[in-house]
């Protein structure tokens, strides 16, 4: 659907009935669309004469983070991403067709909406008068900072993962610490050629900007480069939490082993005297003593006990 139709003029948003009026050289028309059906990008792109393969990608979605040219047109495809719920991370899709005097952003997923960046271009009359490259740079900016906020996210949820491998409780958190491994090698995987696709931009016969600009998307891989590296040190983090977890897992049952084994040796040491004094053997004097009961009993709770004392002592009970 579309979300915003808009014609801008030196940097300013024209109303609705001078954007009714032809347009002058120099003018933008930016469209943004959500998910659009075929029928409504064929409506909305009948007037730019788009390429059919450029049409073709813009509705299949799901392509990797690329610049192509189809004459003066421009097609620029990036990932966006957005935390949607804990240890979720949900990737999506925003494409930017950029002709003279047109802006297309399609959007595909619910991440990095363009509102608030078409609020700040309005805002900013020096910045949108430079055209349809200034739309590109602020929406690729966009994009790389919801990055920093996912893995803000992301942060908090590796830290929960990380204390619950050395608390008391006895859940074991691998399956959590996975997923979320998961989730990172999948952020990293769409982040990492957006890279190459800022470096394409910063080429001027890819995009046609100026120098400010060109600045301005240098400024945003400089981002992106810490957003990597951030990814990377989650990563890392993850992977030494998934092998202390196997490491915290391998000592409690070893806990679990001293402690069976310490309970073993404690019943097993009555069950030896019972054992002895239960023989039929015909010469066994003390089964004859009227204090043969007490002194047997006495002495399986005497080594039971000097048993549990020393294990006790030890740490294995």
């Amino acid at each position: 659907m579309i979300v915003d139709r808009a014609v801008y003029r030196g940097g300013r948003r024209l109303s609705d009935a001078d954007a009714a009026t032809a347009r002058q050289d120099g003018d933008l028309l930016w469209i943004g669309l959500h998910e659009p059906t075929p029928e409504e990008f064929g409506a909305v792109t009948a007037e730019f004469e788009l390429h059919d393969l450029l049409v073709e990608d813009a509705l299949k979605a799901h392509q990797r983070p690329k610049v192509e040219r189809y004459g003066d047109v421009a097609f620029v495809v990036a990932k966006t991403a957005a935390y949607d719920a804990p240890d979720d991370v949900v990737i999506g899709e925003l494409q930017l067709i950029v002709g003279p005097g047109f802006v297309l952003s399609l959007r595909h997923g619910d991440g990095s909406p363009l509102a608030a960046v078409r609020r700040r271009l309005e805002g900013d009359a020096a910045l949108l008068a430079h055209g349809g490259a200034a739309v590109l740079y602020a929406a690729i900016d966009a994009v790389v900072d919801d990055y920093a906020l996912v893995i803000e996210e992301l942060e908090v949820d590796v830290d929960e993962a990380e204390a619950a491998v050395f608390s008391d409780d006895r859940d074991n958190p691998a399956a959590r610490i996975f997923g979320l491994k998961r989730q990172v090698l999948e952020l990293l995987r769409n982040v990492v050629p957006m890279g190459e696709l800022l470096r394409d931009l910063m080429v001027a016969q890819v995009v046609v900007v100026d120098d400010e600009l060109r600045l301005g998307f240098r400024d945003v891989d400089d981002h992106l480069q810490r957003v990597l590296s951030r990814l990377e040190l989650v990563r890392d983090v993850l992977s030494d939490a998934l092998d202390a977890n196997l490491a915290q897992v391998g000592v409690r049952q070893n806990d679990d082993m001293r402690t069976i084994s310490a309970w073993a040796a404690i019943i097993a040491a009555p069950t030896l005297l019972a054992g002895v004094w239960g023989m039929n053997f015909s010469h066994m004097p003390e089964l004859s003593w009227s204090v043969g009961y007490p002194i047997a009993v006495g002495s399986m709770a005497v080594v039971a006990g000097v048993l549990w004392w020393r294990f006790r002592r030890v740490g294995w009970i």
